[in-house]
């Protein structure tokens, strides 16, 4: 935050930092001629007190808008699977339920800290969420499945346990190029086993899997509720539904804090009406 957005003077916040140093005793900043910048002290104080300071915002920003409609940007990191969340009509009616409110959502499927790049909120399955974040049902329980077109299935026959599907042209997913592809994980008996398919096609695009699937190139693997319009058409058929048990979904996890910003309490109040 600069000088001009604190509403005082460039010599006002150095000399405040100064005693501050001097009250210390360790240098905070390193100054040149070009530049000012933290030395490792001044980044562990920050560090410690940047949440703080943030809860003050937040609060103030709270009491200053307790009468008025919530407003600003709203940041989102989204699972490209959370389909629920982004298949069009919950952010619609979000949108148009408070105007203000400007929502960019990225849709990704890394897993990073929400807090350090800066987004509100994210929504992934539960079970790889941080346990120090607060989360909000999205969805219900999943199940994921594998799914072949018919075509296929005449073509190359039913696996009817997933070890045959190393016998199968499958098409699988990988989220970044350098990833080795995802493990088709399946359960049985109350026990989970993962299945490492050797994918003749791998993208990191899951419509590129469901068109080449529907095209009868083979067997893919994916949640349930990303297929089933394509299941519902007749263009797939779900395979192996014995060996996929139902698990948590996803929720809208966001980090603990006693003063959450009226747009982010304005989309939690919508995800918890919406289910």
């Amino acid at each position: 935050m600069s000088a001009e957005n604190l509403g005082v003077t460039r010599p006002a916040v150095s000399q405040t930092i100064r005693r501050l140093e001097d009250q210390l005793g360790v240098a905070l900043v390193q100054r040149t001629t070009r530049s000012v910048s933290l030395t490792e002290a001044g980044e562990r104080l920050y560090q410690r007190v940047a949440p703080a300071i943030s809860e003050v915002g937040l609060a103030l920003d709270a009491t200053a808008d307790r009468d008025s409609a919530p407003s600003g940007l709203l940041r989102l990191a989204v699972s490209s699977i959370a389909e629920q969340f982004i298949s069009g009509p919950l952010l619609a009616r979000f949108a148009d339920a408070f105007p203000a409110i400007q929502i960019d959502v990225t849709v990704t499927d890394e897993e990073f800290d929400i807090v350090a790049e800066g987004y509100d909120a994210g929504v992934r399955l539960g079970e790889v969420i941080d346990q120090d974040m607060i989360a909000v049902p999205v969805s219900g329980e999943q199940r994921q499945g594998a799914f072949a077109a018919p075509s296929y299935i005449e073509r190359f026959g039913r696996p009817e346990h997933p070890s045959e599907l190393s016998a199968h042209r499958c098409i699988g997913w990988r989220p970044a190029p350098h990833s080795a592809p995802y493990r088709w994980e399946f359960g049985q008996h109350g026990r989970d086993f993962d299945v490492a398919v050797d994918p003749q096609i791998t993208t990191n695009d899951m419509w590129l899997m469901i068109r080449t699937a529907c095209a009868g190139g083979g067997i893919t693997f994916g949640m349930e509720d990303t297929f089933k319009p394509y299941v519902k058409s007749g263009q797939l058929v779900p395979l192996l539904q014995d060996y996929c048990p139902p698990f948590a979904g996803f929720f809208l996890y966001y980090p603990s804090r006693r003063n959450l910003a009226p747009k982010l309490r304005a989309l939690i109040d919508h995800v918890k009406r919406w289910r």
